[in-house]
């Protein structure tokens, strides 16, 4: 039997030894800290990522439910910019990632031994597999370690890593009553969004410009359109970290029996929404290859597939995230009425 080491257990990872069990192999899942879960707020779960998990296995991401109220793009005082509807948008389905994690947990089973409190330090390699820490042997390294992955660092030591993008974020999970569809509203230099889980809270998330280590709180927030600021006050916590993503062009995700997968591979900003979905879909590759092929041509077609998609990615979510973050109150308007006009233009084409 084929045997796999994953390293990390976020949600790439453990997406991964799901898709490998699948494939038949044995798995040991190596994770740092000392105990199996996943900390944050929510995250978005887009078709394509939601076919991977249905294809694994994993119960209970359903489709969203058809929103009540309108969503789209705002302005803080509350006006309409676009919606959803006009742009055409397909919303995804939105999910605790503690929720999620534990729906991909469900499905590991006997073939899967996860090791808690494991710091992965050197990993090693020749032609019958991968040594980490000198005493654990495996056909294949799976290398899910997040955006400043040891891995990575250890196959691309000249690799500059993570790139600071300029703006801090804010997330929260609020238990309250709305009937609001949710959605983002852009300011200047601000942007605040929301959107209603799949258990019936609501996840909000808010970013503004300052500069990497300040600690500061979501104050600006508090001026603008309802239900803004109830969302934040029905909070019980909110999470701030400094938004990072990798630089271009990235790394190969594979170097001989070692495979970058998730952040590791392609940490994007948040702007997209596709961050977790892209590491649930790099396993869904990777297994659908090792299927097809021997270990490395499929590894060699894993990178070539995985690797140019991830890039567009990065590159559209970071081009994204600096139109949200404008300052310039003429660029900010310039925006604004060019998403209002798109809107309308797709609303027409969608009549005829």
């Amino acid at each position: 039997m084929s045997t796999a080491i994953v390293v990390g257990a976020g949600i790439g990872g453990v997406t991964a030894a799901v898709a490998l069990q699948q494939c038949g192999w044995q798995v040991t899942v190596l994770e740092r800290a000392p105990e199996l879960g996943e900390v944050g707020a929510g995250i978005s779960v887009w078709p394509s990522a939601v076919a991977v998990l249905e294809q694994l296995g994993v119960k209970g991401v359903e489709k969203a439910s058809v929103q009540s109220r309108p969503a789209g793009m705002r302005r803080p005082d509350g006006r309409w910019v676009v919606t959803a509807t006009e742009l055409g948008v397909e919303l995804p389905v939105m999910i605790h990632r503690a929720q999620l994690h534990e729906l991909i947990t469900a499905e590991l089973g006997l073939a899967v031994t996860v090791r808690t409190g494991y710091d992965v330090r050197t990993v090693t390699q020749d032609g019958d597999g991968v040594t980490v820490n000198g005493e654990l042997h495996a056909d294949l390294v799976v290398a899910a370690d997040g955006i400043r992955s040891v891995v990575r660092g250890a196959l691309y030591p000249q690799y500059k890593g993570p790139r600071y993008s300029g703006f801090s974020a804010y997330r929260g999970i609020a238990d309250v009553d709305l009937d609001d569809g949710g959605g983002e509203t852009w300011g200047r230099g601000q942007l605040f969004g929301f959107a209603r889980l799949i258990d019936g809270r609501f996840y909000w998330y808010g970013t503004a410009n300052q500069p990497a280590g300040t600690t500061s709180e979501p104050t600006v927030f508090t001026s603008w359109h309802d239900p803004i600021p109830r969302l934040i006050a029905g909070s019980d916590k909110v999470l701030q970290n400094d938004i990072y993503d990798l630089t271009l062009p990235l790394v190969p995700f594979v170097q001989g029996r070692i495979v970058l997968l998730g952040d590791a591979a392609h940490a994007m900003t948040p702007n997209l929404g596709r961050g977790a979905c892209s590491a649930i879909e790099d396993a869904g590759a990777l297994a659908r290859h090792l299927q097809a092929s021997e270990l490395t041509q499929a590894l060699t077609a894993y990178d070539a597939e995985r690797r140019p998609a991830t890039t567009k990615l990065v590159k559209r979510s970071r081009g994204l995230g600096r139109l949200a973050q404008v300052e310039n109150p003429i660029v900010c308007g310039l925006r604004d009425g060019l998403f209002g006009l798109g809107g309308k233009v797709m609303a027409l084409r969608a009549r005829k």
